[in-house]
């Protein structure tokens, strides 16, 4: 795909309208790559102008920050903070919740200072909108869908509403979880927990989610946070169930289902 970044649009002499941050495991990991890959489809589809830092993007220290490298964390910061007041951005469109948190909530009293909005309440705006477009009896239509509330997209930012309303966009038939909302449970990546080895237990935090997810017989469990999407993809694989349940992102779900 030909995106593009921030300094090219720069040297001729534009600006775009919104920054996507891609992320780290937007930008690396394999699987996450693919929601990147949708998020951006549609965004050029819909006729966007925006454009990504690319190579001068860095990790925004979220997990430093979570694991108690409060040093590493600030190093990280002032330097991405610099690099977009140095463009004037001021809008900035994640798929990450845990980029979301952070640019949003945590940049703000180090000096950078934007308007962040997490792709899914992105999403939710263009459709009410009418700018996507959806086909009639699409893709989905019928299927039952499951929604898993990442932590910091729910309980951190209060945002529940608008992944259910895209998804209920789609015609599916939504179908809630017993743990849902503000008493979600942790996929078992967050507060850094992703990078380092698990505690012992009985039970992986990821089995437990997807038990649950389970239980609702739904065919996609969707998700809005690519942490989420490896966990439960893990937990889904562990039940050997991959050929039934699909964990999808609520972006790949859009992209596949749009005119």
């Amino acid at each position: 795909m030909q995106i593009q970044t921030v300094a090219e649009m720069a040297a001729a002499g534009t600006t775009p309208d919104i920054l996507f941050w891609v992320g780290c495991s937007g930008s690396f990991d394999q699987r996450a790559q693919k929601i990147t890959k949708a998020f951006a489809t549609i965004l050029n589809k819909v006729g966007i102008n925006f454009a990504i830092l690319g190579k001068e993007e860095f990790c925004t220290g979220d997990p430093a920050r979570r694991a108690g490298n409060e040093f590493m964390f600030q190093m990280m910061a002032y330097q991405n903070i610099q690099v977009l007041n140095n463009y004037g951005i001021k809008k900035i469109v994640t798929a990450c919740p845990h980029c979301f948190n952070i640019l949003k909530n945590e940049y703000p009293e180090l000096g950078g200072t934007y308007e962040v909005i997490h792709h899914t309440t992105f999403l939710q705006q263009l459709i009410n909108e009418g700018r996507i477009k959806l086909k009639e009896g699409g893709t989905f239509k019928g299927k039952r869908i499951t929604y898993h509330d990442s932590c910091y997209l729910g309980r951190a930012n209060d945002i529940y509403e608008a992944p259910r309303k895209v998804l209920e966009a789609l015609d599916a038939e939504l179908v809630e979880m017993k743990r849902c909302r503000s008493k979600g449970l942790c996929c078992g990546a967050g507060g850094a927990q992703m990078f380092k080895e698990e505690e012992k237990g009985t039970l992986r935090i990821n089995q437990e989610r997807i038990h649950e997810a389970l239980e609702t017989q739904s065919n996609i469990v969707a998700a809005a946070c690519p942490f989420c999407n490896t966990m439960l993809t893990d937990g889904v694989k562990s039940q050997e169930k991959e050929d039934s349940v699909k964990v999808l992102d609520v972006a790949e779900l859009v992209a596949a289902s749009m005119e």
